[in-house]
């Protein structure tokens, strides 16, 4: 099997196997029954939760900003010229990826209710499972657009997985951790399901994937010191 067919194939493995060991366990309605405490979500209040709430989309911003910054560099600057593809790639995938995927495609218009919506936990609507699509506009659940921001912490693996190893790693380790506290942390409020912290992380990084493989960034030949 090639790398790049396995690029594609591990995540949507995972994403599979993981939505159905969701559904045939009801993950999904189990894990947010423990966060529901006297008709409330008070976990989710507690500092660390809140604060992780409060950040919101900053750090991925934070990202798409550097990568635009390094990619005027790049044009400008010859000894950051081998950067300007980098940062078009991190710019890209926070635009295409928890930007327009997440945040403007799917929870827009997939329309699955929130936990804190549906009649299981004091709400008016009908509990979904990710592939059922709901109303449009009237559920915006599928998938977590907090979670997909958190996850695109995950870029620079991408562009450090050839040429610097042990860097990439600690990248990807460090942006799957922020993830996965950011997940709990809207699950805790009662905002998220499970599943759909599952599906933000893939679809981010099945965008990254595509990126990598589109811009060339597997192809390139080493980089320099970081800038």
């Amino acid at each position: 099997m090639s790398g790049r067919l396995k690029d594609y194939l591990l995540p949507l493995g995972l994403l599979l196997l993981g939505t159905i060991a969701i559904a045939a366990t009801n993950a999904d309605l189990r894990l947010a029954s423990r966060f529901y405490i006297g008709h409330g979500w008070p976990v989710g209040d507690l500092p660390l939760w809140h604060f992780l709430y409060r950040i919101d989309r900053f750090p991925a911003a934070l990202l798409g900003i550097g990568g635009l910054l390094l990619a005027a560099f790049g044009c400008y600057r010859p000894a950051w010229a081998a950067w300007k593809r980098s940062g078009v790639f991190l710019a890209l995938l926070v635009i295409l990826g928890p930007g327009l995927l997440v945040n403007n495609v799917f929870k827009e218009y997939w329309g699955r209710p929130r936990p804190r919506e549906i009649t299981q936990f004091d709400g008016t609507k009908q509990f979904l499972h990710p592939w059922q699509k709901g109303i449009s506009h009237k559920g915006r659940s599928f998938p977590s657009g907090h979670s997909s921001a958190a996850f695109t912490m995950i870029a620079p693996y991408f562009i450090y997985r050839r040429t610097h190893r042990r860097r990439a790693l600690a990248w990807l380790t460090g942006g799957l951790v922020f993830g996965i506290f950011m997940s709990a942390a809207r699950i805790a409020q009662g905002g998220h399901f499970l599943s759909d912290c599952l599906w933000a992380w893939g679809m981010v990084h099945l965008t990254a994937v595509a990126l990598h493989h589109l811009m060339g960034l597997d192809r390139r030949p080493e980089l320099p010191g970081s800038p």
